[in-house]
């Protein structure tokens, strides 16, 4: 009996080999635990909201140890100053309190995320011979951080007003659908949910089962598996692969890429959906934008529209004429390469999309749309797709690989090693991975309002097919499931 209690209770405690997942078979107990408290409780408003932050605060603990009381101290800080910048009166105050938020907030994302960074760059200039520190990067801290920071500022300029309850504010930050990976949350969309009445209809049921279900899949079928069969391996050893593989790993991680951090977002708002919460959505089929513009239209929308309003808007944005917009834009793609990551491969990555957003604003400006009007227009958007997909692809080399040289051997092996003749024996040994890329970016293909559809025509959907058709995925995802946990990629960001 006591073996048995020592499992149950390691269990209940941290593991840092197995952190807790939606993909993960001990998330379904904590989600029947917690469903089973929540709906319980659902009629009192401050008790559910407790119960909530309570559990949230065990998921976080679950997926990264004792770093769960940086999100309570981040709540406690962020909180207070937020209130004394709504009551404070002079301005001058108003903007230390602020600064005093940024620079708290910032400096914890800093000290974690870049010293070993910065330790590194000082150590090869000379400057320095200082061991690095290897601090392990709080899972989240980047998402967290940067709710904590427009919040503050929204207060800043009297577009929101702050929360009278800690409890609120706490719940507000540690939401766990989206504590971990995003998406990123406005305080002003999300709390005014708080405590609105619990209701679930049934097209939220349906849809939150089909985000949840399209999530697993994505992940853990077509991402998991293109990576672990394909990009893992070309990315880590490029030379020992011809060009053909690489080039045919650049298209796998497009699509492991967008799979992983989709699907986790798709779970994440399928679950605010059956809790009673909105989450905007995140992605919106990328891979279809014609444009560099409308790439980040639709790629990490949460990511791109923090960007946008609070730090491009706030650099002058457009509004201090066509090169400073060219320049804010590049700084502004800049420093969220550097949000990614703290390697030189991310700020490439930034600065490449940064110089990309420029030029086609530029080409919007001076090239006159009627330029290539000998072209059709369905012949000029598939140019367009082709071209930003290429490019977007090209970018990822550097933000897929481990250092700068793995990205210049990837790259120099799809330039000098193509190797046309062995495209027989290539297709031969991946069939089925090629077979799963074409699956997945079929699926990409699809109209974006097609869930939508779906559900409309099947709207009263008795409970034992969700039962059924949940249990056939399970266990489709066992069959799928690889022996190693793979990590999903944004949780180291």
């Amino acid at each position: 009996m006591s073996d048995f209690i020592q499992k149950i209770i390691a269990q209940l405690l941290y593991n840092p080999d197995e952190p807790i997942l939606f993909n993960t078979g001990f998330f379904l107990y904590f989600l029947l635990a917690f469903m089973g408290a929540y709906l319980l409780l659902h009629k009192n408003t401050k008790l559910r909201t407790a119960v909530f932050t309570l559990f949230s605060l065990y998921f976080f603990y679950k997926a990264c140890g004792y770093y769960v009381g940086l999100v309570i101290i981040a709540a406690i800080v962020d909180f207070n100053l937020s209130n004394l910048i709504h009551k404070s009166i002079l301005i001058t105050r108003k903007k230390l309190l602020l600064a005093f938020s940024i620079v708290i907030n910032l400096g914890l994302l800093i000290y974690f995320k870049y010293t070993d960074f910065f330790i590194g760059i000082s150590n090869d200039l000379g400057f320095t011979n200082i061991t690095p520190l290897s601090l392990l990067l709080p899972i989240g801290i980047s998402f967290y951080t940067f709710e904590n920071i427009s919040y503050t500022i929204d207060v800043y300029r009297g577009e929101f007003k702050p929360v009278k309850s800690f409890w609120d504010y706490l719940f507000f930050l540690s939401f766990f659908p989206k504590l971990i990976m995003g998406p990123i949350v406005r305080a002003a969309d999300f709390i005014p949910q708080i405590h609105k009445p619990y209701q679930l209809n049934n097209n939220e049921l349906a849809k939150g089962a089909y985000l949840i279900a399209a999530g697993l899949i994505k992940k853990v079928i077509i991402s998991d598996y293109i990576f672990v069969n394909l990009v893992e391996h070309v990315f880590d050893t490029p030379m020992r692969y011809s060009g053909i593989e690489a080039l045919l790993a650049v298209y796998g991680y497009a699509l492991v890429i967008y799979c992983d951090f989709s699907g986790y977002s798709d779970m994440a708002i399928g679950l605010g959906k059956w809790l009673g919460f909105e989450i905007n959505i995140n992605f919106l089929s990328p891979y279809q934008s014609k444009n560099i513009t409308e790439f980040w239209r639709r790629w990490h929308i949460s990511l791109s529209n923090w960007l946008r309003d609070y730090l491009y808007i706030p650099l002058g944005g457009n509004r201090l004429g066509k090169t400073r917009q060219y320049i804010n834009l590049f700084v502004t793609m800049l420093i969220g390469g550097l949000w990614h990551g703290a390697n030189f491969t991310f700020v490439i990555w930034g600065a490449l999309h940064g110089i990309a957003l420029a030029l086609d604003k530029l080409r919007v400006t001076y090239l006159k749309e009627d330029v290539f009007g000998f072209i059709s227009a369905p012949i000029r958007k598939l140019i367009g797709t082709l071209i930003t997909f290429h490019f977007v692809c090209f970018a990822w080399i550097f933000f897929k690989s481990e250092s700068l040289t793995h990205a210049f051997d990837m790259i120099h092996q799809i330039t000098t090693n193509f190797n046309v003749e062995l495209i027989p024996q290539i297709y031969l040994n991946y069939a089925p991975v090629i077979g799963m890329m074409f699956l997945g970016y079929l699926l990409h293909s699809l109209r974006d309002t097609l869930a939508d559809d779906v559900i409309a025509k099947f709207n009263n959907i008795p409970l034992w097919v969700y039962v059924i058709t949940f249990t056939m995925l399970i266990f489709i995802l066992v069959q799928f499931k690889s022996a190693t946990p793979i990590m999903p990629i944004y949780l180291q960001f």
